[in-house]
């Protein structure tokens, strides 16, 4: 599994016009499951961006995680991440996990940052969304299970 980080002053995803999820100070979370991920990989990448010292502490320094200062995360499906863009023009999808599977594992995750004690709001999986955000710093960051 993937996931790109982004650290927002705040970020927000809508379906036809309407907000289905929104989050003030916290984390953008762009979440991509591959072909052969499973539960250990979304338990273990909810534990990543949940733990991940991504915000500065009084000394400027990248030291405190979302855990550390009780900050929401903004959960999105992107399947997009396992884009293979090595030959031709257009990307090919077929790293990227389909359909129901899929969407369970990006449910796993938002379910495990929650019981992880976040607040976390989620795009819709299998939707065409639209994505706004105010990238903090800008602090983009990936991570892989």
């Amino acid at each position: 599994m993937r996931a790109l980080l982004q650290r927002v002053a705040e970020a927000s995803v809508s379906v036809d016009g309407e907000v289905v999820g929104r989050v003030g100070r916290g984390v953008c979370a762009l979440v991509g499951v591959g072909v052969g991920d499973g539960p250990v990989d979304a338990d273990r990448l909810a534990e990543r961006v949940w733990r991940l010292r991504m915000f500065t502490d009084e000394a400027g320094l990248m030291n405190l995680s979302p855990a550390d200062l009780d900050l929401a995360v903004l959960v999105v499906p992107q399947f997009t991440l396992y884009a293979d863009t090595s030959r031709g023009r257009r990307p090919s999808f077929t790293r990227a996990a389909s359909g129901e599977p899929a969407r369970l594992l990006v449910d796993r995750v938002a379910e495990r940052l929650r019981a992880l004690g976040a607040t976390v709001e989620t795009g819709r999986f299998g939707a065409h969304m639209q994505v706004a955000l105010v990238n903090d710093g800008p602090v983009t960051l990936m991570v892989e299970t």
